[in-house]
């Protein structure tokens, strides 16, 4: 069975399980996983995993991810996106405005997750309490904004849409951003549009359309590899007795190693595993290795 990482340029209006659900269809695999949620309206970067390689799903959600988004000022909606319910419209706040807050949502920050969410509280995700019009205390979470940039604007309807550039940790909702510096302003604002442009390292050069994917008739001829989300480790070849081991979860010896992650390969070039180097051994980390 097919087993790699598929770098999807996601469409508008799928979710990104759709996106998982077709694949498992055209690759008769069951295992795919992917790494970052993006919403229906949003495009651009999905990593999907399959197979043997979504064991490292977990590894690649940790990672930056990077967007363009359309901000839309003076306008305030239920979803902090254009898709919902408008609450508030005012006049949009200038240009020269909007540049002078930007510097506040860099570096750490706080965020409130959206009602529309998919954050659980007491065992119910955000967006089906809002659905049914309750609304409750959420605990602000711990953010991180490496860069927020003006590329654009104003444009669009009375000149309330700008375009930013945004690099930012895990956990960041980038509509809560857009819905915040609305707020900082006084005029209100939500996200009109979102294209991911990198996740997990990977970016759109890399990645393919759904469609084309769906049109191959050799959709296995596009994975990457398994291991090329760990790509920029050091790799070691076992000898065949260091492999046995390995594949029975054992340490290997590895006195004078310098501490840190290294990828290991059997003598044919076969991803065997990521481990650690600590205290002179090599420990796995995870198995990468068909059974």
């Amino acid at each position: 069975m097919p087993s790699g990482i598929l770098i999807i340029d996601k469409p508008a209006g799928w979710t990104s399980m759709d996106v998982c659900a077709k694949l498992r269809g055209a690759f008769h695999e069951r295992r795919v996983g992917h790494a970052g949620t993006l919403d229906p309206m949003a495009t651009g970067v999905l990593p999907v995993f399959l197979g043997r390689a979504t064991r490292a799903v977990e590894f690649a959600g940790e990672g930056d991810k990077e967007y363009l988004a359309g901000l839309r000022l003076g306008t305030v909606t239920n979803t902090q996106d254009t898709t919902g319910e408008v609450l508030e419209e005012r006049p949009p706040a200038s240009r020269e405005a909007l540049e002078g807050v930007l510097d506040a949502f860099r570096g750490e920050l706080e965020q409130v997750p959206p009602m529309y969410s998919a954050v659980k509280i007491g065992g119910k995700k955000l967006y089906e309490l809002a659905r049914k019009g309750r609304e409750v205390e959420r605990a602000p979470r711990r953010v991180t904004i490496r860069r927020l940039e003006l590329l654009e604007g104003p444009s669009g309807p009375e000149g309330r849409d700008y375009l930013l550039r945004v690099g930012c940790s895990k956990g960041t909702y980038v509509r809560t951003l857009c819905h915040d510096i609305g707020q900082a302003l006084g005029c209100g604002g939500c996200m009109c549009s979102l294209r991911r442009t990198m996740a997990a390292g990977f970016t759109l050069d890399q990645a393919v359309g759904l469609g084309q994917v769906l049109a191959s008739e050799d959709p296995a001829s596009l994975l990457l590899p398994v291991d090329a989300y760990f790509a920029g480790r050091p790799r070691r070849a076992l000898s065949p007795a260091e492999e046995k081991k390995v594949r029975n979860g054992a340490p290997l010896p590895a006195p004078g190693i310098p501490e840190g992650e290294y990828l290991l390969y059997s003598q044919s070039g076969e991803f065997l595993a990521l481990s650690r180097a600590e205290k002179g051994r090599l420990v796995t980390i995870k198995s990468f290795f068909a059974v």
